[in-house]
């Protein structure tokens, strides 16, 4: 039912180009084919470059930008989307969520920041949600255990899977880092 309260939503824009940044290629393409099926026109870029070069080509009504990409910040991709449109509904999306990162991207101009791994319910919720309502929680968020191990994974790919550097970084001891990676994703 919420779904289709979603899609009728989507049905009342004009434009429902949606542009998806990120330099996670399989995570993008899979968000890209799930919001194809909600009905949105949808644009991919993998760096911040190809993404303000998106932008201005396409001038998106909507937008879901990672935070950190291999070439810069996702925020200079959200500051180039509100010259170009400055109506346009943006999702940041990190696997880095703080309070400061936060503030910094509703700032720039947007409306909501989702940590990875976001699914496609998520975002459209987000892309779609009335502005003078408060958003509701999320039906299945990650458990604590899952948002840790899913940080403790993306610094360890950061620092070229070496795991004494991850430690020092994480302040860790080493083994204990080995055995937390050596370990399952939780739930």
């Amino acid at each position: 039912m919420v779904e289709q309260a979603n899609l009728k939503k989507l049905s009342d824009f004009d434009n429902k180009s949606l542009l998806i940044v990120d330099d996670d290629n399989p995570f993008r393409d899979r968000l890209a084919r799930a919001m194809i099926n909600k009905g949105f026109e949808v644009f991919q870029a993998e760096s911040v470059q190809k993404g303000i070069q998106s932008v201005i080509e396409n001038k998106p009504a909507f937008a879901v930008v990672d935070l950190r990409l291999a070439d810069g910040n996702g925020l200079e991709v959200v500051k180039q989307i509100q010259i170009s449109n400055p109506t346009s509904r943006i999702i940041m999306l990190t696997g880095y969520g703080n309070i400061p990162t936060a503030v910094a991207a509703i700032k720039e101009g947007a409306i909501d920041y989702l940590a990875k791994p976001a699914d496609a319910e998520d975002v459209e919720k987000a892309l779609l949600a009335d502005p003078e309502k408060r958003a509701e929680p999320p039906e299945n968020p990650m458990s604590a255990d899952r948002v840790k191990w899913e940080h403790i994974h993306r610094v360890f790919e950061l620092c070229n899977r070496n795991v004494s550097e991850t430690a020092r970084r994480l302040k860790m001891h080493r083994r204990t880092l080995q055995r937390i990676l050596s370990k399952r994703s939780p739930k």
